[in-house]
């Protein structure tokens, strides 16, 4: 099986090249990565290796979004992978423990770990797709492997700037008829205050949760969000942000996972 692993860039400097890099190290050779760059002009496409794996596409796009469409487009591989510009693969064996889950599976999107390096803890997601993880906290993207079927039957809504990639979840669970396997291990470190983190997008991506939880889940949202309430969901998140705090926390929540 052969993985597509697409790289989104547009003036990342340095951490395009490191990113890149922590592809090319993996044990599991079968792969292409597209560098779908936005016209960088900071020398950061210069900075990449020389390899012949990577293809480099250099056009302009309305948004992250819509530049990882235009890469999906071009992608020829089974598997897609999308990690943002200074995130990593967590070692490199990560390919060669993906391309083994897959091989005694069947499903159409593959779910693992994700290691969080501000907060310096492994983020452990719900081991089933249920609604109420669709509402409350899906996989990361980075943690995310799509079958290629995922995408061609439609790509990212570019009508979310900001949450494309959870609503193009959703539509996977609820439309697209995706079948979902968890894997037990890590699968990307994580830089963090990433596009959707931002202090100027924060009001947009809680505007567009509202949006889209109400378009899959619809009076089902009330419950949810209700539970949310109950259970102190700010201050949870607090404490699992807290660099100090986070470690114990994730570390419980994934032994409640497993049970």
């Amino acid at each position: 099986m052969k993985f597509s692993i697409i790289v989104v860039s547009l003036n990342a400097g340095e951490e395009l090249r490191k990113t890149v890099e922590s592809i090319l190290i993996q044990t599991y050779q079968d792969f292409e990565i597209l560098v779908k760059d936005g016209m960088s002009k900071d020398g950061s496409v210069e900075m990449l290796p020389t390899d012949d794996r990577i293809r480099l596409i250099r056009k302009k796009d309305q948004s992250i979004y819509d530049a990882m469409n235009q890469a999906v487009r071009e992608a020829a591989g089974d598997y897609e992978i999308f990690l943002n510009c200074g995130d990593y693969f967590y070692n490199e064996k990560v390919l060669a423990r993906i391309a083994k889950e897959i091989a005694g599976n069947s499903a159409d999107i593959y779910y693992g770990q994700l290691y969080r390096r501000i907060q310096q803890s492994v983020d452990e997601p719900a081991h089933e797709i249920t609604d109420f993880v669709c509402y409350r906290n899906i996989p990361c993207h980075q943690a995310c492997v799509y079958g290629k079927k995922m995408f061609q039957q439609r790509g990212y809504d570019l009508c979310y700037p900001v949450r494309a990639d959870y609503e193009h979840f959703l539509w996977c669970r609820y439309e697209g008829g995706a079948v979902f396997h968890y894997m037990p291990f890590v699968i990307a470190s994580y830089e963090g205050g990433g596009f959707s983190e931002t202090k100027d997008n924060l009001k947009c991506a809680a505007d567009e949760h509202k949006r889209i939880t109400k378009k899959y889940l619809g009076v089902k949202c009330v419950l949810y969000r209700g539970i949310m309430i109950v259970t102190l969901q700010p201050l949870r998140k607090w404490i699992a942000d807290n660099p100090r705090l986070s470690k114990g926390y994730q570390r419980l929540k994934g032994m409640m996972y497993r049970k």
